[in-house]
């Protein structure tokens, strides 16, 4: 476990999609996977993960399926902003996406995933570790 939060909160762009959680953060870090980069148009995406049944929401949410059924990701009906990342593989956990935090400095990255797959001119400088997949995989490089 990363850190222990008392209250999580965060929205979309417009505002019409908020969520609160009281769950613990369970992990942290920044994802450079291709499917991360091009739902998010970012060179990477920072996402934090907590207990599916931590959050609560308000506001409507759609729903896109990818990888073969096995991953959903929600964004706000109304502006498109991503919202959630869900797989099965960690069918308790939910992923969260740190920009939609109403205060980012409640969770600080603590890893970099994907790794591997980042854009040859991202130069990251910092002393996270480096996994080249996710850390459930992979080693640090």
């Amino acid at each position: 476990m990363v850190e222990v939060a008392s209250e999580l909160s965060g929205r979309c762009f417009c505002g019409q999609v908020t969520w609160r959680s009281y769950g613990p953060v369970l992990w942290s870090g920044n994802c450079h996977c291709d499917s991360c980069r091009r739902a998010t148009s970012a060179p990477f995406t920072s996402f934090f993960g907590v207990p599916r049944d931590s959050v609560s929401w308000r506001g409507q949410l759609s729903d896109n399926l990818s990888s073969g059924g096995k991953v959903t990701r929600q964004f706000c009906a109304a502006c498109g902003t991503q919202m959630t990342y869900k797989n099965v593989i960690w069918p308790e956990e939910i992923h969260l996406y740190a920009a939609t935090l109403d205060d980012p400095a409640q969770v600080t990255p603590q890893a970099h995933f994907h790794y591997a797959e980042r854009l040859h001119w991202v130069d990251i400088v910092d002393d996270l570790p480096k996994y080249s997949g996710s850390a459930d995989t992979t080693e640090a490089l």
